[in-house]
């Protein structure tokens, strides 16, 4: 399974415009080679240079399997945001309060639909996901504030 977007490559700057000094809204994604047994696929955004130690930006499951392409600023339908550590369900960009940050986007693949309420911390969404993840794919960006 492969995450790309048309925004940004891998480890490379993230544009202002997906961040807190831009419209603060989520970058395109493509989605590819998916596991033919995949029953939703569930998305992370967060940042472990956060002070705080880890910092969820963006939470999103029940993500249809059928999938292949996130638009900017939207998510499928059908799927469910979780909380992020901002206090909203919904996408919160890159804001590093110093220095340059690394940005996570974590894409799984499970083997089931998840049945949580939004209000779920990521400790214990990936406590749900946990002997239900049949890929997982990684793409990172950095982001500095000017």
């Amino acid at each position: 399974m492969k995450l790309t977007s048309s925004a940004f490559t891998d480890n490379q700057p993230i544009p202002a415009l997906y961040t807190c000094d831009g419209n603060n809204v989520n970058p395109p994604f493509t989605i590819n080679n998916i596991p033919a047994n995949t029953q939703s696929l569930a998305l992370i955004v967060d940042d472990p240079d956060a002070p705080a130690d880890d910092w969820v930006h963006w939470l999103v499951w029940n993500i249809p399997p059928t999938t292949t392409e996130i638009a900017q600023n939207s998510i499928p339908a059908g799927s469910i945001q979780g909380t992020t550590d901002f206090g909203d369900t919904k996408y919160g960009g890159p804001c590093p309060p110093s220095g340059s940050h690394r940005y996570q986007f974590k894409l799984f693949a499970l083997d089931t639909s998840l049945n949580l309420p939004a209000t779920i911390t990521k400790k214990e969404f990936l406590q749900a996901i946990e002997g239900h993840i049949l890929d997982q794919t990684l793409l990172v960006s950095t982001y500095t504030r000017k």
